[in-house]
C-alpha cells in the first residue's frame, strides 16, 4: 500500500490517490455471505440470505426491499446513521447508497488563494488525514470491486485568518453530499479551519466498506448543520508516573480526533519524573527523566502541538505546583540546603507527607522557587500556543511544610502562626506570586486551571481566587456540594469528577490503600454524567451554569497505564464522554448505544486497540442483549 499527495495549481486542489494491488471482482460477482440486515423501526434486522428474494448488487433506496452488509444497513438505518459523536442540527441522510472509487478522491479547497500560509498547510494535512480515515475502511479486505464514482471533496472556510484555537472558536460546519453525474461531491462550509476538520470527520465516518458487494458506499444525499454544545472537550494523559514515545500520543491525538474531542491536557511533569525538556534548568531533565530517551525535546513537543492542530486539538500544559514536584527538582540546590528549594522530597512514611511516593512541595518562602517559576514558564510559553495554562494546585499535604524548619522560621517571622489557616495563607501567597510570574512570561495566557482542593472551599475560594483569571477543574465527585458553590460564585468550571470521568479507576490498588479509586467506571456511566444535570441538582440557576460551564475532561492517571495498554483504557470509553461535550443529548446511552458500538467498530478498523464492549452477537443482533 503506498499513499501518492500531489498538487495541482492549475486545478486548484491536492489530489490523494492510493495505489493498492486488490483482487478485482465485479459486483455481480457471488458472495459467500449468509445472513443479510434490514432496517426496521430504526434498527438493523438480521435475515437469512435465502429468506428474501432481493440482489445482492443492488444498492437503492429502500432497505426493507434489498440486501444489506450490516455495515450498509447501520450507515442508511437511524435519524443520525452511524455518526459519533451525534450532531446537534440539521441532519439529512439518504437511505440510497452509492459506490465511490477508492482511487479517485480528490481534496478541494475552494479559497485556496485567499489562505493564510497557516492555514494552507493546515489544510493539505488534513486532506491526507481525510484520505488516510477513508481508506482504513480497506485495510484486511481480500477483495475489493474496482470502480465507481469519483469523490470530490470541497471545503470553504468563511474566516481564514482565524487560526487560535480558543473557548471563543467557532467549531460549526455544514456538510453536503449530492451525486454529480458519474461523480459524487461533497461540500463542508465553515466559518473557522476547526469546522472544516470537524466536518471532514463526518464525511469519513458516512463512508464505509460494504462486504456483500465489496465496496465504498455513501450516502446519495447528506445535509449536516452541526455545532458543539460546549467548547472544552478534553482528555488528560499523565506523561510523568510512565513515559508514552511520541508516536503513541499521536495516536491518542488521531483517536480523538475521531470522536471530535478538542482539548489535549498535557500532565507532562510530576514528582515521579520530569521528562520535559528545560534549556533554562538541564539538570531538571537529566536527573528527572527515567532515561535519556523518554525525553519530551522541544522538537517532540512542538511536533505534538503541530499533529494535533490539523486534527482540530489544542495542547494545554501543566505544570503541577506547589505540589507533586520531585525528581528532577532535588537536584537544583547548588550545594545549598535542600529545602531551601523543595520540602519533603522522598520523606517517609510518605503516607504523612503526600498521596503516592515520592513526596515533594516547592518552598513558598524561597525566592529562588519564583525565579525559576518565571524562567521555566517563559520558557513552557515559547512552546505552548494555548490561552489556558493549568497550574495544578492539587494535593498540597499541610504536615510537608509544617514539617520543614526554614518554612516554619519564615512564617513565625512573617507574623503567622502555625495553624491550618496560616498555611492556607502561605498557599496563596505562592499562588499569587506564581501566577503573576505566569501571567509576566506568557501574556497569551487569558485563564488559569487549578484543581479543586482545600482551596476552593469557601470561604478560602473568594478570598484567594479572582473568578476573572482562573477556571476551577472539578475533580470531586459529583456529590461535592461545593462545586455549585464554585459556579454560583461565577467561577468558569471544567467538569472531571472522578466518580464517572476517572479512567484509571477500578483496576485494582497502586498502593497499600484498597478502594482508593472504584469501582470501574463504565462507558454508560460516562455519558450519563451530565455538568448542568449536576449543577441543577445541586440549586445553581440553568442560565448561570450554561453560561460557566466550559466542558469536561476525562482523565487517564498513568500509574497503572503505560503505552502497551493505553488503548483499552482510553477507547472507546473516552468516546463516550465525546459525545456528552458535543451533543449533551437528552436521550439515554441505550438510545445511543448502537451507534456507540459501531464507533467503537470503527475505532477498532482505524487501527485503535479498544475494549470490546458486548459480544458480536449483540452487535449483529441489534437490540436482543437489552433487559426486557
Amino acid at each position: 500500500m503506498k499513499i501518492k499527495s500531489e498538487f495541482h495549481p492549475e486545478a486548484n486542489y491536492f489530489t490523494f490517490a492510493l495505489v493498492l494491488a486488490f483482487y478485482s471482482i465485479s459486483a455481480n460477482a457471488a458472495v459467500d455471505h449468509q445472513w443479510t440486515w434490514h432496517c426496521q423501526a430504526g434498527k438493523c434486522a438480521k435475515t437469512r440470505l435465502d429468506q428474501t428474494n432481493a440482489s445482492l448488487n443492488m444498492v437503492g433506496p429502500n432497505l426493507s426491499e434489498n440486501q444489506f452488509s450490516i455495515n450498509a444497513c447501520k450507515l442508511a438505518c437511524g435519524h443520525y446513521s452511524i455518526l459519533w459523536p451525534k450532531p446537534t442540527g440539521y441532519v439529512q441522510i439518504s437511505s440510497e447508497l452509492t459506490h465511490i472509487d477508492h482511487n479517485n478522491i480528490y481534496f478541494q479547497s475552494l479559497s485556496e488563494m485567499d489562505l493564510p500560509a497557516e492555514v494552507h498547510h493546515l489544510v493539505q494535512e488534513l486532506g491526507k488525514v481525510f484520505i488516510k480515515n477513508v481508506h482504513a475502511n480497506l485495510v484486511g479486505r481480500s477483495r475489493i470491486a474496482e470502480g465507481g464514482r469519483n469523490l470530490h471533496v470541497s471545503i470553504s472556510i468563511q474566516n481564514p485568518s482565524v487560526t487560535s484555537f480558543t473557548n471563543e472558536a467557532d467549531e460549526s460546519y455544514e456538510l453536503t453530499v449530492s451525486e454529480r453525474g458519474y461523480s459524487v461531491a461533497a461540500t463542508i462550509k465553515a466559518e473557522t479551519y476547526l469546522g472544516v476538520r470537524h466536518g471532514t470527520e463526518t464525511l469519513s465516518q458516512l463512508i464505509i466498506f460494504d462486504d456483500h458487494v465489496k465496496e465504498l458506499i455513501i450516502p446519495s444525499v447528506v445535509t449536516v448543520q452541526d455545532r458543539p454544545e460546549f467548547p472544552h472537550r478534553g482528555l488528560l494523559l499523565d506523561t510523568a508516573r510512565n513515559f508514552f514515545s511520541v508516536d503513541k500520543i499521536r495516536r491518542v491525538l488521531d483517536a480523538m480526533a475521531a470522536s471530535k474531542l478538542n482539548t489535549f491536557h498535557w500532565h507532562i511533569n510530576d514528582a515521579q519524573s520530569f521528562p520535559m525538556q528545560s534549556v533554562a534548568f538541564p539538570q531538571l531533565t537529566k536527573y528527572g527523566s527515567y532515561s535519556p530517551e523518554k525525553v519530551y525535546s522541544h522538537d517532540d513537543i512542538q511536533s505534538i502541538i503541530e499533529y494535533a492542530k490539523v486534527r482540530g486539538i489544542r495542547v494545554i500544559p501543566e505544570l503541577d505546583a506547589p505540589g507533586h514536584v520531585g525528581e528532577g527538582w532535588s537536584h537544583l540546590n547548588d550545594g545549598k540546603p535542600e529545602q531551601d528549594l523543595l520540602a519533603c522530597f522522598n520523606a517517609r512514611p510518605w503516607q504523612q507527607y503526600c498521596t503516592e511516593p515520592p513526596c515533594g512541595q516547592l518552598n513558598p518562602t524561597s525566592e529562588r522557587v519564583y525565579d525559576m517559576l518565571l524562567d521555566i514558564y517563559t520558557e513552557m510559553g515559547q512552546l505552548f500556543e494555548s490561552d489556558i495554562f493549568h497550574m495544578g494546585g492539587s494535593e498540597i499535604n499541610i504536615n510537608c511544610w509544617n514539617s520543614t524548619n526554614s518554612i516554619v522560621n519564615w512564617m513565625k517571622k512573617s507574623g503567622l502562626g502555625l495553624s491550618a489557616e496560616d498555611f492556607f495563607e502561605l498557599w496563596d501567597i505562592f499562588q499569587r506570586r506564581a501566577l503573576e510570574r505566569l501571567e509576566k512570561a506568557n501574556p497569551r495566557v487569558r485563564h488559569a486551571m487549578l484543581w479543586t482542593s482545600s482551596l476552593t472551599l469557601n470561604p478560602r475560594l473568594t478570598k484567594y481566587l479572582d473568578p476573572a483569571k482562573y477556571v476551577i477543574h472539578i475533580n470531586t465527585k459529583a456529590s461535592d456540594k461545593s462545586i455549585g458553590d464554585i459556579v454560583a460564585n461565577g467561577y468558569p468550571v471544567v467538569f472531571s469528577n472522578q466518580d464517572a470521568l476517572y479512567l484509571f479507576c477500578g483496576v485494582g490498588s497502586k498502593s497499600a490503600k484498597e478502594g482508593e479509586c472504584s469501582p470501574y467506571v463504565s462507558w454508560q456511566k460516562i455519558y450519563e454524567n451530565n455538568p448542568l444535570t449536576i449543577l441543577k441538582e445541586q440549586g445553581v440557576d440553568p442560565a448561570t451554569a450554561k453560561n460557566l460551564t466550559l466542558g469536561q475532561e476525562i482523565l487517564l492517571w498513568s500509574e497503572q497505564t503505560d503505552e502497551k495498554d493505553i488503548d483499552v483504557r482510553l477507547w472507546p470509553r473516552a468516546a463516550a464522554m465525546a459525545e456528552r461535550t458535543w451533543s449533551n443529548p437528552q436521550e439515554s446511552w441505550r438510545v445511543a448505544k448502537s451507534r456507540f458500538l459501531h464507533h467503537r467498530e470503527r475505532l477498532a478498523q482505524r487501527g485503535f486497540g479498544t475494549e470490546s464492549i458486548e459480544t458480536e452477537w449483540c452487535y449483529q443482533n441489534e437490540g436482543a442483549c437489552e433487559f426486557e
